[in-house]
């Protein structure tokens, strides 16, 4: 995975002093200046990273997720987790807007023990990527510019308010989402396909071959979260108009192309990681949902 050290590294810029201590870390960064001088599209590349970011932009970008492409033609607004991998590709340089990054301890704990991508914002089968419009975009702009100010300011508790400033643009995207049916029926269906999401996605962080998932079948999740199988599968074909294992499936396979893609570990390593008990077995399920076998798949995109 990569470090909030190596995020300065890769935009060329010098890490602050206090960096060393990673204890609470934010900064921030004006896309206009970043882009001064430069020549060539910089992209954000497809990787798994210890820090959160959050990214104000104006100007023409492509965001893809696995197999999901998102394009933004004007205004976007954009938050990523460590927990979901992603390619940032600008595409010209006409680019301007904020980002900041910071890390885990950076926004303290709930007081139900949650952490910053545990909010409402993150717990949906959807991609957190949101185009705005001009009003929107300048709406949030005034608030990155209120982090800027702060941030080179004396005050002792700059970051108290910086952190008061990042919620509020994080309630700004909350706000951006569909709001919730207020129908009993419609919420518990949504509360139960919510944390069967939430459960599916927080296996995939595997950063070792010695990892392994640990959730695979429907059994496994209704028996998490304490329902009938039967239940779940209804559940979850009402909200998604899919069956449970097929949910599964897929971003199991998805978690397979991005392992195959951005690691060097061998196919049955892969395997063992995504909870198959034979190499074998693990190849026939790859080829059936993208064509290709695992060797296959790695020869065309290494060509």
């Amino acid at each position: 995975m990569r470090d909030i050290g190596q995020f300065y590294t890769e935009i060329n810029q010098e890490a602050p002093s206090s960096l060393a201590q990673d204890v609470g870390h934010f900064n921030l960064f004006v896309i206009d200046e970043l882009y001064k001088g430069a020549t060539e599209k910089p992209k954000m590349s497809y990787n798994r990273r210890t820090y959160h970011k959050i990214s104000l932009i104006h100007g023409r970008n492509r965001v893809e997720y696995a197999d999901e492409t998102i394009e933004i033609e004007e205004y976007g607004l954009l938050f990523s987790t460590p927990r979901v991998p992603y390619h940032y590709f600008p595409q010209d340089l006409n680019q301007s807007g904020f980002f900041c990054v910071f890390t885990d301890s950076f926004i303290p704990k709930t007081v139900e023990g949650g952490g910053y991508d545990e909010l409402p914002l993150f717990r949906s089968d959807h991609h957190p990527v949101f185009k705005l419009n001009r009003l929107e975009f300048e709406k949030l702009s005034s608030i990155f510019e209120k982090m800027e100010q702060e941030l080179n300011s004396d005050y002792a508790y700059k970051y108290d308010l910086l952190r008061n400033y990042v919620m509020e643009v994080v309630h700004f995207g909350q706000k951006l989402q569909p709001a919730p049916a207020h129908q009993s029926a419609q919420n518990a269906t949504k509360r139960i396909t919510s944390l069967f999401l939430e459960l599916l996605e927080r296996q995939f962080t595997l950063d070792s071959p010695e990892q392994r998932v640990q959730l695979r079948s429907p059994s496994d999740f209704a028996d998490r979260l304490s329902v009938h199988v039967n239940y779940l599968n209804k559940v979850l074909k009402e909200a998604t108009e899919l069956p449970t294992s097929q949910i599964i499936n897929r971003r199991i396979a998805r978690e397979a192309q991005y392992l195959l893609k951005e690691t060097s570990w061998n196919v049955s390593e892969v395997s063992y990681c995504l909870g198959f008990e034979e190499t074998a077995h693990f190849s026939n399920f790859f080829k059936r949902y993208t064509g290709l076998s695992p060797i296959q798949y790695r020869a065309v995109i290494e060509v």
